[in-house]
């Protein structure tokens, strides 16, 4: 069964990324339609599946995570205009069939992704 997935790996203090707001846009015609929205839990992650075997279809999807509110909490200090605030991930999910995760590693000066299982 298809679905897609996230989580939030904060490398600079070692755990997940607890709060991150995360929204999820379907790209279609060059425009952006909200499909979904989450939050990450204590584990990183959201407690549900972004998309379901039920909602998932193939096409372009953009992942928006909102990072800065995050890099603000964890450091009071850190105010004002960030390095990264919200971090678009753009994919496609051409099968789905398959699962597709899709994890940020998060810094308050880098990031990375990948196509995890």
């Amino acid at each position: 069964m298809g679905r897609l997935s996230t989580h939030v790996l904060d490398t600079a203090l070692g755990k997940p990324a607890e709060g991150i707001t995360i929204a999820l846009f379907l790209i279609e015609n060059g425009q952006r339609t909200l499909v979904a929205r989450g939050m990450t839990n204590a584990d990183g992650r959201t407690d549900a599946p972004l998309l379901s075997a039920e909602t998932i279809k193939p096409g372009v999807y953009e992942l928006v995570f909102a990072a800065g509110d995050y890099l603000r909490r964890c450091d009071p200090a850190r105010q004002g205009l960030l390095f990264l605030d919200e971090i678009p991930i753009r994919f496609g999910i051409p099968d789905a069939a398959q699962h597709y995760h899709v994890p940020l590693l998060l810094s308050p000066f880098g990031y990375s992704t990948y196509r995890g299982s």
